[in-house]
């Protein structure tokens, strides 16, 4: 094994456990939203030093591969794919500090009818497995899998277009629970970007592969 292979090798597992450090804040976020767990919420924030600190730590490994050891071919563009990986990984973990913080703010726990009409419990569901599907795909190298992600996102596409009318009529049925409307309409644009991100990850993992570059691609091509 060359020292390229072993550099290669490391930056494949820290991209894994930036992987499975985003996943688990969005787990988190969606167990303190849900149940209220303002303790979770504050885990949530806390380890978004983390988040940060593993990314500074991956890009800098990109670029000392960069600089010393002149990847070209497949390696060239996983290390390429990693870079860009680990920035959309990064804000999936912003988005997940950012949800946990509307439960730290909250002094009531969400009105179970609200988190029910709005589908919020479905879309943290479909984004968790996004990202475990994202994360599959780059360790087995399964491009059928990351294609799979992007039908998902259209999912979550469709619960986030209906938001505003579900918000409306709910808020004129519960015109004491605005706040909370704002804050689960908050929320449910942050887990759509998350499928932006995640969707972003998978068009990356394809690239590195399969040397396909399908950014400005329709879904419906993408998952061809």
């Amino acid at each position: 094994m060359t020292h390229l292979d072993i550099e290669i090798k490391r930056l494949k597992e820290e991209a894994v456990e930036m992987f499975e450090l985003v996943t688990s804040q969005v787990r988190k976020a969606r167990t303190s939203l849900l149940s209220f767990d303002k303790d979770m919420a504050s885990e949530v924030t806390f380890n978004e030093k983390r988040v940060n600190a593993l990314e500074l730590k991956i890009d800098k490994d990109c670029e000392n591969i960069f600089a010393l050891m002149n990847p070209v071919a497949i390696d060239l563009r996983f290390v390429l794919a990693v870079l860009k990986m680990n920035s959309n990984l990064e804000r999936i973990g912003d988005i997940a500090d950012g949800i946990a913080r509307y439960v730290s703010q909250s002094q009531t726990p969400f009105d179970k009818d609200l988190l029910e009409v709005t589908r919020l419990s479905e879309m943290f569901d479909i984004a968790i497995q996004m990202l475990a599907d994202s994360m599959t795909s780059f360790e087995s190298e399964d491009t059928k899998l990351a294609r799979g992600v992007f039908k998902k996102d259209d999912m979550l596409d469709e619960i986030n277009g209906n938001a505003n009318s579900v918000i409306e009529v709910y808020i004129k049925n519960h015109p004491d629970k605005i706040l909370q409307s704002l804050h689960i309409i908050s929320s449910i644009r942050k887990l759509e970007r998350t499928g932006d991100q995640v969707k972003n990850v998978a068009e990356e993992i394809i690239f590195f592969i399969e040397a396909k570059v399908l950014k400005h691609v329709s879904s419906e091509k993408k998952g061809g």
